[in-house]
């Protein structure tokens, strides 16, 4: 029996073998050295820093993230103590693609604009940027990409400097965090970059907080012709830059949830616990049914009102905006905690890819069934 102690906002841990895993869970930010004590194995995500000083005196034999990114994981103080480690990459992906995705039809102009012919440009070019070209390629839609990690590489992608990125009319960050030369992340947006846009264009920003230099931004968006915002994540989570929120150009605002569908949060644990059987920690399979077809409503509009229409039928990003924005309704000290209660009551949310669309043969057009087809759904 392996134990296993977990951060509590990860999903899915009841449908594990029990056979196998002894499992307890705790809030993430609050794991400490104590609580590893008699601890086989710790699953966490990007709230918990796992560090030297956390694993130095523990009898871990497994450390795993949920997540992606791995910046708050001390990889060497791992191998220094023979503890393997894995993270789930590419496991939100898709949760991601759709929160950008939702938020472009939500505010409706700039899905318009991309549908006209102006360009998105993507910052990384990861599992979560690579599914977003992608997609955004199967839509019609104009593409540049900006990674200059793997530019050499044979990557298929319209590659682009971060200056022709910041020419774009729509512009989302899918970055990892790091402050690693010679392409820092770490405040790639700052104030030099903010001062070259303007109110003709769209800043996403689903991957670090500290991607953007949010002071620098809050500077920004309190000049003339600011560039219009979506801001999933924030430097200093979960304390944020709270003024931003009173900025008019901060079109949606949320607590670091694009990767947090349900979907993606299963991918991730299982990954785990996959990568438990990989190294012959443990021996079952998961057995549960995960074929089934979930049915959409039939649509009416065209354009971006039936792309909104389609992914609302999943997602409504408007309900994250505003749960968001009650935050400033708090007293200032308990905002970063109400931060951490969002993500931790998140609700289940699930993703549009793999769903079906039951339609007429004579009300299928081309137009509607290139974008279902481009978000993963199943027309017909």
């Amino acid at each position: 029996m392996i134990r296993v102690l977990a951060d509590q906002n990860m999903v899915g841990l009841d449908l594990l073998p029990s056979n196998e895993l002894d499992i307890r869970t705790l809030p993430g930010r609050s794991i400490s050295t104590a609580d590893l004590e008699g601890v086989d194995a710790l699953w966490v995500r990007s709230v918990t820093p796992v560090t030297q000083a956390l694993v130095q005196n523990s009898q871990l034999r497994f450390v795993g993230t949920a997540t992606a990114g791995v910046e708050h994981i001390d990889q060497d103080a791992l191998a220094a103590q023979g503890i393997s480690f894995a993270a789930a990459p590419g496991a939100n992906a898709n949760s991601v693609v759709e929160y950008v995705l939702a938020a472009l039809a939500e505010l409706h102009e700039p899905w318009e604009l991309l549908e006209e012919g102006d360009t998105l440009g993507i910052v990384g070019h990861g599992h979560v940027g690579r599914l977003l070209t992608q997609v955004a390629k199967d839509l019609g839609w104009h593409v540049k990409v900006h990674d200059p990690w793997l530019a050499d590489k044979d990557v298929e992608g319209d590659w682009a400097s971060l200056q022709e990125i910041l020419d774009c009319r729509v512009i989302s960050l899918h970055c990892s965090l790091h402050k690693q030369s010679p392409w820092p992340s770490y405040h790639l947006i700052d104030a030099a970059a903010l001062a070259v846009l303007d109110s003709s264009q769209w800043l996403i920003n689903a991957a670090r907080g500290a991607v953007i230099d949010n002071r620098a931004l809050l500077e920004h968006l309190q000049r003339k012709n600011p560039v219009n915002c979506v801001l999933d994540v924030w430097e200093g989570e979960p304390e944020c830059d709270w003024a931003l929120l009173a900025m008019p150009s901060l079109k949606l605002a949320s607590a670091h949830i694009a990767g947090y569908s349900w979907d993606a949060k299963w991918k991730a644990t299982k990954m785990l616990y996959e990568t438990l059987r990989n190294k012959q920690l443990v021996e079952s399979p998961i057995q549960i049914d995960e074929n089934a077809v979930v049915d959409l409503a039939p649509l009416h509009g065209v354009g971006c009102s039936a792309a909104r229409e389609l992914i609302r039928q999943r997602y409504a990003i408007g309900e994250d905006d505003l749960l968001f924005r009650n935050l400033d309704k708090l007293p200032a000290a308990e905002r970063a905690a109400g931060f951490d209660a969002l993500r931790r009551g998140y609700r289940k949310r699930e993703e549009l890819r793999g769903t079906r669309l039951p339609l007429v043969r004579d009300e299928v057009s081309p137009e509607l069934g290139r974008v279902a087809r481009a978000l993963g759904v199943v027309a017909g």
